[in-house]
């Protein structure tokens, strides 16, 4: 791109930055960027406004209306604070909460929107340092607050930061408010922004929230007299740098158990991430050092969490013995397995209990649920959704857990996001009691397959960086909608699911049935004849289209697995290709 090329809008935006009330160090980095040879950086910083995806409010940190900074923080801020007083006017106290994780400029940004808040007359919770996001959804709820926001990019790379804002209810926020919201946030001038706070709307959260978090997080326990068994099980953990350090190693104490291995290069809190290129307990990378210090130890278990302790990472030993990292998919089959196991053996099982998923999760957990007279529900990515399902069964049904392919699980409701401090808990208890059971996780992981189908998944996903990035995501979406593939891995394609339009239609036969979901979203499945299944979707807030790819396979005994396994890679390996990706 060159300089003549710079879009108009890109141009006045960067303008009304240098002219409006914005610090010095903020205008000078404005001209900066105006000064550059190449003004690709300066497009990308201003050619949009950053927006609520499923995750809320993400960006690279830097100035520009599309980078997270006082300013973006602010406005958003200042919206949901018009927003606030209006839905909760017959209120005498509005409430909130603020957390934040160990990214750079993190606490900056919390007490910038602390400030704000107490300036709109918004009472402000702030905790005292970093804490667990989890911990701030069961915040919200135990002290009966109408909203809350932590600043955290969850597991995004360290140039990153994010802005996750919460209702009454401890959930993300979802339509209408969301969208409501962002319509406040679009009105807010920067001289509308309040920044100079009110210190005596401002409380401090800490040990007493930590306290009462932790006893719900104990409480998820079915088999405590297997911990009491097997408390020595070696656990290694790591929480990469992240909100984890604190509280995962005392919820795991409090369960009981008394051999946890730390990691103390990544006990260092740092935004940073030094041991690590990307803090992500997907990536195999980012358990290296947790899985050298497994095999040292001879360790049972190894458990990561991401930046914010909402994602959960775990690798176990196979039958030969090697660590090997469980997928995102897997462990929501051992959780679920786990607790409808437990409940119907403890006769808890009473007809009212229900699972969630997303729908790019694997669909062995409606198999699971189904063969267990468990009822199950499908909703979008995002543990919003999730978060939304048990809102409306809330008092009419029991839910028993929920989670999604990308490392989040949700054992109990009293928390309304995922929530990797229990969900290490509960693993680690899962651990315990296949042992006493004379099992493996691993071994119970091809039971799990034994008993309800074979599946391979694998997600792969194209980046695609600024303004033309996102139009080529775009582009791809319409490729596909207009020329879904015939075949996926030799198998012809049956089902096809657009839930841009709520429509699934049967590729053989022409039949069309509606899709059962609140609201549209920019996703794509495929479904062949075999059972197989592609999700195409663009990440809602990584400049990312995601491909979820699950394959199905019949496995009869524990000696066909690793032959079923490499086989159904096959499969995936094909599929991929049929999708040119």
């Amino acid at each position: 791109m060159k300089k003549n090329e710079i879009p108009q809008n890109v141009l006045l935006k960067a303008q009304e930055w240098l002219s409006g009330q914005y610090d010095a160090d903020t205008k000078a980095a404005v001209q900066r960027l105006l000064e550059k040879e190449d003004p690709a950086e300066l497009t990308d910083a201003f050619y949009r406004e950053l927006e609520f995806g499923t995750g809320g409010l993400r960006g690279i940190m830097g100035v520009g209306s599309n980078r997270m900074n006082i300013y973006t923080v602010g406005a958003a801020t200042q919206g949901l604070s018009n927003y606030l007083k209006k839905a909760f006017a017959h209120l005498p106290q509005i409430k909130v909460a603020i957390g934040h994780d160990c990214r750079n400029n993190s606490r900056l940004f919390a007490e910038t929107a602390a400030n704000i808040f107490s300036a709109n007359g918004i009472l402000v919770y702030l905790f005292e340092s970093l804490r667990p996001t989890p911990e701030l959804s069961f915040a919200i709820r135990e002290l009966g607050l109408q909203s809350g926001v932590i600043l955290t990019a969850s597991h995004n790379p360290k140039e990153y930061n994010g802005y996750k804002a919460y209702w009454d209810d401890g959930s993300q926020i979802v339509e209408p408010h969301d969208v409501n919201i962002i319509a406040e946030v679009g009105k807010v001038k920067v001289e509308a922004i309040r920044f100079e706070g009110n210190d005596s709307l401002i409380l401090p959260l800490g040990a007493e929230m930590d306290e009462k978090y932790l006893e719900k997080v104990v409480s998820v326990s079915l088999s405590p007299e297997a911990i009491q068994r097997q408390h020595d099980l070696k656990i290694v953990y790591t929480p990469i740098h992240g909100t984890g350090v604190r509280l995962v190693p005392m919820a795991l104490k409090r369960m009981g158990f008394t051999n946890i291995i730390p990691i103390p290069e990544q006990n260092v809190v740092s935004g940073d991430f030094p041991t690590v290129v990307s803090p992500n307990p997907e990536e195999p990378a980012a358990l290296a050092l947790a899985l050298q210090k497994a095999r040292e130890t001879d360790a049972d278990l190894v458990m990561a969490t991401d930046p914010d302790a909402d994602r959960i990472g775990i690798a176990i030993k196979d039958d030969k013995g090697e660590f090997i990292l469980v997928n995102g998919n897997q462990t929501v089959l051992i959780f679920l397995y786990y607790i409808i196991t437990k409940r119907k053996a403890m006769g808890w099982l009473t007809g009212k209990e229900y699972v969630v998923k997303t729908i790019v999760t694997s669909e062995l957990v409606a198999e699971i649920a189904a063969k267990n007279q468990v009822e199950y529900y499908d909703c979008y990515t995002g543990f919003k959704f999730i978060a939304d399902v048990i809102r409306e069964n809330e008092g009419k049904k029991i839910y028993i857990g929920g989670g999604e392919e990308s490392f989040g699980f949700l054992p109990a409701d009293f928390v309304r996001d995922k929530d990797a401090v229990t969900s290490c808990a509960l693993m680690a208890e899962i651990a315990a009691w296949a042992k006493d059971n004379k099992l493996t996780l691993y071994e119970m992981l091809q039971d799990i397959y034994l008993t309800y189908g074979y599946s391979k998944e694998r997600m792969k996903y194209i980046v695609r960086q600024g303004k033309t990035g996102a139009e080529e995501i775009e582009q791809m979406m319409v490729k596909f909608r207009s020329n879904p593939p015939a075949s996926l891995g030799g198998s012809p394609l049956e089902w096809v699911k657009d839930y841009a339009t709520l429509i699934q239609k049967n590729l053989l036969t022409g039949e069309e049935i509606p899709i059962r979901q609140k609201t549209t979203s920019n996703v794509l499945q495929f479904f062949t004849v075999d059972g197989f299944k592609v999700s195409v979707r663009p990440s809602g807030t990584e400049p990312k289209i995601k491909f979820y790819i699950e394959v199905k396979a019949k496995l009869t005994s524990r000696d066909q697995f690793d032959q079923v396994e490499q086989q159904a890679n096959e499969k995936v390996d094909s599929v991929m290709k049929d999708l040119i990706v």
